[in-house]
This record gives C-alpha cells, structure tokens and sequence, in this order.
C-alpha cells in the first residue's frame, strides 16, 4: 500500500438518517481503489474549520477515508437541533451509511473531544457493527452531574457562554455581552433572555433540576454493557469533566461488551479543556515535557484497531498520568491507585478560621472540644471563580491555576491549613470533603477547594466542588434542611495528581459560594429558577469529637 495518498473531497455529502433528515457531511478520501477505514467526526460547531479540515487532510493521506458532519439542526444539516438528545440515533444511522459505500472497508473510528466526544458515546451502546474504536476527548457521559447539575448546583458559566454560543443553526458571537450582569440575571429560567438570546434546550435544562427520566435516557454510563469499541479517553486535571474521564475509563474497562472494549486507555495531563496547547495552563507553565502531541498518539490508536498495525500505545499500561508539582509522567494501571493510603485531615480552629488571617489548621489529627467557625454567606457578594476547572470561555471565566489569595482575604471563606511539609507529599485521586454543618435557612450550598500554599505563598488551587443542600441524601428526591440542625455533607471536590513539595502547605478552602462557575443558592428554599428573592445565610462549620469534620486526601507512598 502506498505511504502516501492524493486526497479526493467530495462536499456537502446528504446522509439520510431513519426518519428523513439528511445531515451534511463532508468527505475526504485517498485517491485509490480502496477501499479504506473511515474516521468519523461529527460536530455542531461547523465541518469546515480549518484545524478539523487540516486534520482530515492528513488523515486522508496515510489512508484514511475522513467524514466531517455537521450535526442535527447546525450548519449545512437539515432538521431541528436539541442538543444531546438524538446523537445516538444519528451517529448509529451515520455509522450504517458509511458502512455501505463502496470506499468503506467497514471499519470505523470516531474522534473529537468536548461535544465531539459526546457524539461518540452517544452512539456507542447502539453497537453498530462498523463502529470499531472510539477517540473521545475532555467529555463525560453522565449529563446531570457531568455537565448540569454539579452537587446539585448547575455550572452557570459552562451554561451561559457555552449556550449562547451555541444558539441556532451557526456560531455566535458572545463577546460583547456584557458578563458582569448577564451572569447575575435573575430568575435563571429567564437569564438566557436577560442577556439577549432564546435558549429552548436551557429553560428545559433548569426545568429539570432532579435525575429524573429526562436525564436517564441521555446516560451513557447506565450502558457500558453495551458497548463493543475501546475508546481512548483523554483528559486534563483542570478540565471540567477530568472525573468524569476517569469515570468513563473504568466503566468501559470493568463493563465494557467486548474483550476490546475492556482495553480502554487514558491520558490525563495539566491541561484545561483545550488540552495540550500550551505547557502553560492559567498561571502555572508546566514546562515543555508538559505537552503531548495528542493527535500522534490518536493516530498510533486508529492504525492498531483499524489497520492491524501492531504496538504503540495497545501495547503499554492503560493510564499515562502527568503529575503536578514534580510535572513528570507515569504509567499506572488503575484508578484510584491501588497503593493509595486513603488519609483524614480534619479541620481545626478556635472559632475563627475565616479567611488566610485566621486560626484554622489542616492536620491528620482528629478535633477535640473545639469551637465552630461561623460565617455569613450572602449571595447578593459571592465569592469569585478564580480559575479551576471552568469551560468554555477563559477569557470571560479563566480556567486553571491561579492565585487564590484574593478569595482567601474574604470572611466568608474559611481557611484550613496545614504545616509546612518537610517531605514530599502526593496527592493523586479522588478528594472527598467531609463536612458537618448547619444553616438557618432551608437550603443553601457548601463548597470546597484544595489549594497548594508555596513558600512564598502563592496559593495554587488544584480541584474544587460544590453541594446544595437539598441533594445531600439523593439526586432523584431533594429534602429541604431543619434551619439550626447539623447534617453531615460529603462533597465531592474532583481529581487531582500533584506533589505538594517540601516546605509548601496542604490548604482547604469552605465556604458557600463560588460564582459564576457555579449558580448562586438564593437560600430561600423555592422551586430553582424562579427566584427573584435572595436572603443572607448564617452557616456553621463544626469540627470536634462529635461532628470531625474533615477531607479525605489520596496520599501515594513513596516508592
């Protein structure tokens, strides 16, 4: 076979899907008999921009036969677009079509990340026969939690910027709102209007606000089962979906339908969700090693699953972790690691532990008969989103590292840290805050954050998360709180792999709001989005014998 190939375009290519919409696809195929493996994209965001048309160029002269789609209702392509709900169907009926041509040799692959790696899932538990490995990038499969409602609360900034991007059949231009107040307009059933735009698939989001059936039939992960391609995730530890990478990769690995399925792989790198563009992330470069050519590794997976080309990445362990702080990659096998020490360190005050000035400790040691810290969270001054893992806009909400102590300065966050290190620590896994604590109203939120202190104080934050109240026991029925009553709250703050070096400090961040990656809790107690009203909330955080409060740090041995 040749080892290179002229390439043949044919445009704008009308894929008929089973109930009569034709979807605008275009072709880029080697000049030859074929006939060849056909790599799949399909995005909302238009197939004809030109680092995807540079892709499929390439693709297509090492030999393969490269299919741009324009998405339902975007673009070039018929019909009415409602995000998430019909990609399973339309890629299945995609997969069929390219499987029947003449220069198909009937083995797909698929790849894209964000959207373009939803589209993958969606469409893999259909198990169409052609459908022979996946690719899929920066992307969950779960889309209450995974994108939605985080902890109950929804990611406002992801919702606003993103959806209004994305409104209509093209692209939109977002950057002349004006975002101070567009992300505080109130009720947030009509925030989309405030600031100038229409957003059905939005109002019905937030008219959705439990796991209800809505939510189950576009959850993938109920489905691993399923599946019959291996897929090989991609992800970054300041993504917005980096668990949910990790979620994806053991699901398919545990349940997968197929032998080969279960040979999934994962690469997680310090990255946000645009990955490996920079060795600089926010604030933080984490030097040249940092950065991996994705597309060369995505290309020694297509030619093993659709060429038979032996080696490369199949053949090595199936998770390539950077970790942070020493910024050096490793090998593993699974996830959490099987050699975690699983620690408690719990909080510690003398009552006063807000912000960086106060008296609150970060130490392994259990509380004793300790005073609890108070604070007033008023909704109406939240507490900013400094970096994190945020998409999709940086230059509205910047994602990444960045210095938190302008949020450490305010009363309202409460600060725990701990000594100063003399060795290495490791922190790689899942970080779980545990917290016991009380409000006087009916509902409010709690969120969490840990954060790096070096030396010279810079506070590096690392994995954050939130939880509304009223999801403290289930996401499918809410419960309202008994006002002055301590409930124990677990809170999920996400994933991170990072070495806290020696002389820098473990800190945790509590406090209740953090905004406009996350919607602000009204602490009224109503029906979300409706509201207009928004009341102060006197919270509590206990830490003593009865009520340890307390996060659960994944710390790694040293080998």
């Amino acid at each position: 076979m040749p080892s290179h190939y002229d390439i043949e375009m044919r445009l704008d290519v009308r894929v008929p899907m089973r109930d009569g919409v034709a979807l605008s696809t275009d072709l880029y195929l080697p000049k030859d008999r074929g006939p060849f493996p056909t790599v799949l994209v399909r995005t909302p965001y238009g197939n004809n921009m030109e680092a995807m048309i540079e892709k499929a160029r390439r693709l297509a002269n090492r030999g393969y036969v490269c299919a741009l789609q324009d998405t339902r209702g975007r673009w070039d392509s018929e019909g009415d677009y409602e995000p998430l709900v019909t990609d399973g169907e339309d890629g299945f009926d995609t997969q069929e079509w390219i499987g029947r041509q003449e220069w198909s040799n009937g083995r797909i692959g698929m790849s894209g990340g964000s959207y373009l790696g939803w589209v993958q899932w969606a469409s893999a538990p259909l198990a169409s026969r052609h459908l022979t490995c996946m690719a899929p990038r920066v992307i969950c499969t779960e889309w209450f939690e995974g994108m939605v409602y985080l902890g109950g609360a929804l990611q406002w900034n992801v919702l606003m910027t993103w959806g209004m991007r994305t409104n209509g059949r093209t692209g939109q231009n977002i950057d002349f709102h004006h975002w101070t107040e567009a992300f505080r307009g109130l009720p947030l059933n009509q925030a989309d209007e405030l600031a100038g735009r229409n957003l059905p698939f939005f109002k019905n989001w937030i008219a959705h606000p439990t796991y209800d059936d809505y939510w189950k039939g576009l959850d993938v992960s109920a489905r691993w089962g399923d599946i019959t391609a291996p897929a090989f995730n991609m992800g970054g530890w300041y993504d917005l979906y980096a668990q949910h990478t990790f979620d994806n990769f053991n699901g398919l690995r545990a349940h997968g339908a197929t032998p080969e399925a279960r040979r999934s792989r994962l690469i997680i790198g310090p990255w946000a969700h645009s990955l490996s563009v920079s060795p600089r992330t926010g604030d933080i470069d984490f030097g040249p090693d940092s950065q991996v050519d994705l597309d060369a590794l995505e290309l020694q997976w297509l030619d093993h699953w659709l060429k038979g080309i032996p080696g490369g990445i199949v053949d090595e362990p199936p998770l390539r972790l950077c970790i942070m702080g020493i910024n050096e990659w490793r090998d593993e096998h699974e996830w959490p690691l099987a050699r975690t020490d699983w620690q408690r360190w719990h909080l510690h005050s003398r009552g006063s532990a807000n912000s960086v000035l106060g008296d609150g400790v970060l130490a392994p040691e259990p509380p004793g008969e300790e005073p609890a810290d108070r604070f007033t969270y008023d909704p109406r001054y939240p507490v900013q989103t400094m970096g994190g893992n945020n998409c999709c806009s940086p230059h509205i909400v910047p994602w990444g590292p960045y210095d938190q102590r302008p949020v450490e300065m305010r009363g309202d966050v409460l600060c725990y840290t701990g000594e100063v290190l003399t060795e290495d620590l490791e922190v790689t896994g899942p970080i779980t805050l545990v917290l016991y604590a009380e409000t006087d109203a009916p509902d409010t939120d709690w969120t969490g954050k840990l954060v790096d202190v070096w030396p010279s104080g810079y506070a590096m934050n690392l994995c954050d998360g939130i939880l509304r109240a009223r999801y403290r026991e289930s996401r499918t029925d809410p419960t309202l709180l008994e006002p002055g009553k301590v409930y124990r709250y677990e809170v999920d703050l996400g994933v991170t792999g990072h070495v806290f070096k020696k002389g820098h400090a473990v800190r945790l961040e509590v406090s209740s709001s953090n905004f406009p990656r996350f919607d602000r809790n009204p602490n009224t107690g109503h029906a979300l989005g409706v509201d207009t009203e928004q009341r102060p909330a006197q919270q509590t955080v206990h830490h003593s014998t009865a009520c340890p409060s307390h996060v659960v740090l994944p710390v790694i041995p040293h080998r």
